[in-house]
Parts: structure tokens; C-alpha cells; sequence
């Protein structure tokens, strides 16, 4: 069975079909008559989204894309899998969109991760008879994603599925292989999602969130769908979701590297630095679930016990990802998008920054890289360069206080901790 998405359309009678398809006379029935309009509190996020990106500049080729934040990445998901986001709702009327310019950023943003597990997120409200693309944008977009893009792909989540979307999926199910369509799931409220993510890490749109609301609204109190569960207190030993001064302040000596890291490391370092794709692959739920339950109870953890280097790395990277504020701090988060490794004196101004932190990111900031360093040493066999390492750690060093970043942010950041990777042995001197 080929892996790949889509058989050839151009060779397939479903293009007709798909040409003959009226999409805008189902969609348009599932939106009330002033969908089409921002709220208030969406265009207020708009703009607050916009000045986010302004480091962006005007005559970037993406800059008028990123600008609406329809593509997001999002961290990592429970299983360690990158996470992109689609969301329909902030594209605007046809007219005003360069959608060949939208399939090019999409293919961009992916391609810093399709070398490693992700998981799509496609929020569907939002896409009216006004800023839906057309199918012979539907067709390039196939024409352009390849087997590269869908390898790695994990999952598909379409939240809050239309009749639309359904309608088409299921005219694209002859073209589809079964390997893929495995891949797709339907997500009808997004209280579901949190098995497969923390939603507060997407900053979903006002406008779909107000939708989920109303959606649960209109079932029958028995029917309701279960809400999130309310974030519980931490326990006394938790690890996870902890700041590191607190952590620090349990420690046996006040160490402040804290002991995930450390045990995750020492594991890694004897037994990962020549595993191929090394932090590029997911893991099992469950077991990342118990040893987080594991780590929070003051339960010890023995990786060698469990032998599984990828458990270890999606532990290590969950770890970064989950602390209240990124290693890298909300403070240098302005200083790290804007940095420009061209400069003559860029490593005297990373060595100042970096310095600046607090002794527990510091000393936990500089233990991670002096292991980094030893992964791409070895990177002829694991695959692993710097540029790899940067695209995976940079989202789980530093991301803004609304937590989801745009290419326009991500790729400043990539860049800044490819450099420090790069340049350590005379930062961390």
C-alpha cells in the first residue's frame, strides 16, 4: 500500500467531481449570516498578534501571511510530536489573500519539521464562502506536498468537521491511501484535544472558542461532552510544570540543574548519541504519562531500567516545554527574536544575555548544550547537526506569553539557539 496522500488527480475522474462540488452551498449553511465579521475581542488579538511579529519586515515575502497568523507552531504534543496549526478563521476574503504565497509559507514552516514526527491542527470555523480557497488550490496544494511532507505526519485533527469538510473528505477517499486516512481524526469540542495536547499552549482563536462554547450549549445536559479538567494544585514532589527556583529549593544541595535533566541526560548521553533521528521521533503515551505521574509523585526513575532512548528524549524535551517560563525567560524574549548572528560582536552579546539569567537557567542552559554539543558530535551517524538540534529545541527554549509562534518568530529563535550550539565553547567559557 503507498504511503503517499493522493494518487495522481490529474488521472482521476474525482477532479471532475471535485470541480462539479458546490461547496460554498454547504459550508454556508453551517455559519450564522455575521460569521464573516471579526469581534471585537478577535480583532483586538489581530492586533496584539501583529505587533508580535513586527520584527517581521514589510518587504519580507511572507510578511503579508504571517501578519494573520493562520499558521502556527505550537510546541510539542503529549507524545512529543511537533505541533502545527491551521487556522481557517484568520484567513481573510479571497481577494485580499495570495493563497499560492499561503501553500509556499505552510511548505516552509513544515519544512523545518518534516524530518520529524508532527502532528496538523486544523480548526475549520471560520472558512466561509468569502476566504475558502478554491480546488484548483486544493489541487496545488497536493501537487506540492509530497511523500516528504506526509512521512512523518502522525496525525490530522479537524476540529469542529463541517458537512463541507466531511462531504470532500469523503470524495477524496478513493484517493486517499489507508495509511493516511488512519491518520485523520474528526475533533467535535476542544475538551477532546487535550488528550492530545494542552490546548492553553495554541491559543486558539476567540472566534472558536466562542463556537465550542455555543456547540456545547445546544446538546442536552446528558449529551454534554466532558469540560477540560481544571488545572489541580501541585503536589508536593511534582517536577513537572514546577519553576525552576522552587525546584532548586527542594533540591538536596540546592542543584540547580533539576534532576529530569539530569537523569535524562546521564541516560542519553550513554546510550543516545548514536541513535539515527535522536529527539525527531515520538513515544509511547502511556509511558510518558507514568513517568511523569512518576517524577511528580518523588517516585526515582531509572531510564536503563526502561531502555527506551526516544521515552527519554520526549521526557527531557516535555520537561523544557511544560516550566511555567521558558529556560531562556520572557525577559530575553525580545532581545533573542531580534538578534542578528552577523554581527561582529554576536557572541560577546549572546555571552551578556546569557549571562543575565537567573543561576538555575544558566547552569541548566549550559548542561543542556554541553550535551547537545556531544549529539552533534556524532551527527554522521545520528543525523543530528546543529541546524537539526536548533529546529528542535528552539520552540522548547524560549516562546512568547501567548505560547504559539508564527514562523516569523520561530525562525529568529531557531536561528539564535543554532548559534549558541554553535558557538558554546566560547560562550560557556
Amino acid at each position: 500500500m503507498s504511503s503517499d496522500l493522493l494518487v495522481d488527480l490529474s488521472e482521476d475522474s474525482a477532479t471532475a467531481q471535485l470541480d462539479r462540488l458546490k461547496l460554498a452551498t454547504i459550508e454556508d449553511q453551517q455559519w450564522p449570516a455575521d460569521e464573516s465579521t471579526l469581534s471585537k475581542s478577535d480583532t483586538d488579538i489581530s492586533q496584539r498578534l501583529d505587533s508580535i511579529s513586527s520584527h517581521l519586515p514589510l518587504n519580507h515575502r511572507f510578511y503579508d501571511i504571517a501578519r494573520h497568523h493562520i499558521i502556527e507552531v505550537a510546541g510539542d504534543d503529549n507524545f512529543g510530536r511537533k505541533v502545527i496549526v491551521f487556522n481557517a478563521c484568520r484567513m481573510p476574503p479571497v481577494h485580499e489573500l495570495n493563497h499560492h504565497n499561503l501553500l509556499m509559507y505552510l511548505k516552509e514552516t513544515l519544512d523545518q519539521y518534516v524530518e520529524s514526527d508532527y502532528t496538523l491542527i486544523y480548526f475549520h470555523h471560520g472558512l466561509t464562502s468569502e476566504n475558502k480557497p478554491s480546488l484548483g488550490w486544493l489541487r496545488e496544494a497536493y501537487r506540492e506536498f509530497d511523500r516528504k511532507y506526509k512521512k512523518n505526519i502522525k496525525a490530522l485533527y479537524i476540529v469542529h468537521p463541517t458537512m463541507f469538510i466531511k462531504t470532500l473528505l469523503i470524495l477524496f477517499k478513493p484517493l486517499i491511501s489507508f495509511k493516511f486516512g488512519r491518520k485523520i481524526n474528526y475533533v467535535s469540542y476542544l475538551s477532546e484535544l487535550e488528550e492530545v495536547v494542552k490546548c492553553d499552549q495554541l491559543l486558539i482563536p476567540t472566534r472558536v472558542k466562542e463556537y465550542d462554547n455555543k456547540l456545547r450549549a445546544s446538546l442536552k445536559p446528558a449529551a454534554q461532552p466532558p469540560m477540560s479538567p481544571p488545572r489541580s494544585p501541585p503536589l508536593p514532589d511534582q517536577v513537572f510544570g514546577v519553576p525552576l527556583t522552587l525546584l532548586r529549593q527542594r533540591s538536596p544541595g540546592g542543584e540547580p540543574v533539576p534532576v529530569v535533566m539530569r537523569d535524562t541526560i546521564e541516560f542519553l548521553s550513554e546510550h543516545g548519541l548514536e541513535i539515527e533521528g535522536i529527539f525527531r521521533r515520538s513515544a509511547n503515551i502511556t509511558l510518558v504519562k507514568d513517568v511523569q505521574l512518576k517524577y511528580n509523585s518523588g517516585a526515582p526513575v531509572n531510564f536503563r531500567d526502561i531502555e527506551d532512548v526516544h521515552l527519554a528524549a520526549v521526557i527531557l524535551k516535555t520537561f523544557l516545554r511544560e516550566l511555567p517560563e521558558p529556560l531562556l525567560t520572557y525577559q530575553l524574549y525580545n532581545d533573542i527574536v531580534n538578534f542578528s548572528p552577523s554581527r561582529d560582536d554576536h557572541v560577546a552579546v549572546m555571552k551578556s544575555l546569557l549571562e543575565s539569567l537567573p543561576e538555575e537557567n544558566y547552569a541548566s542552559l549550559r548542561y543542556l548544550v554541553t550535551f547537545l554539543a556531544q549529539v552533534a558530535a556524532n551527527s554522521e551517524v545520528n543525523k543530528m547537526t546543529n541546524s537539526n538540534l536548533a529546529v528542535v529545541f528552539g520552540p522548547n527554549l524560549l516562546w512568547g506569553r501567548d505560547n504559539a509562534m508564527s514562523l516569523s518568530a520561530i525562525g529568529p529563535i531557531n536561528n539564535f539557539t543554532r548559534t549558541l550550539l554553535d558557538q558554546q565553547h566560547l560562550i560557556f567559557t
